[in-house]
């Protein structure tokens, strides 16, 4: 199982980025999948969910109407489409397997919100 998150960086606050997740190494198409994130000092915070044919999603209060998760089966990809980024958001952000409990992740993408 392989998992390459990419499209984090340094944003102000009030901006957007979009993550980006190639899965290979299993059959993604058929997997629930989820990002989870990391803030300095603190556990993993599940961020949302999506079911394997994109019928259902989950997103935590905290990002609700911020974050859009989508997936594209056909290309194995799964994305984080992010906006009005407030300095709470700065995390590592993970791909993952899984609906409510993450199971193989990727390496991480930094996203650094600060003025």
């Amino acid at each position: 199982v392989q998992l390459v998150e990419s499209g984090g960086g340094e944003v102000q606050p009030g901006g957007s980025l979009r993550l980006s997740c190639v899965a290979s190494g299993f059959t993604f198409s058929s997997n629930n999948m989820m990002w989870v994130r990391q803030a300095p000092g603190k556990g993993l915070e599940r961020v949302s969910s999506i079911t394997y044919n994109g019928a259902a999603r989950y997103y935590a209060d905290s990002v609700k109407g911020r974050f859009t998760i989508s997936r594209d089966n056909a290309k194995s990809t799964l994305s984080l489409q992010m906006s009005s980024l407030t300095t709470e958001d700065t995390a590592v952000y993970y791909c993952a397997t899984g609906w409510s409990t993450a199971g193989y992740r990727g390496q991480g993408t930094q996203v650094t919100v600060s003025s």
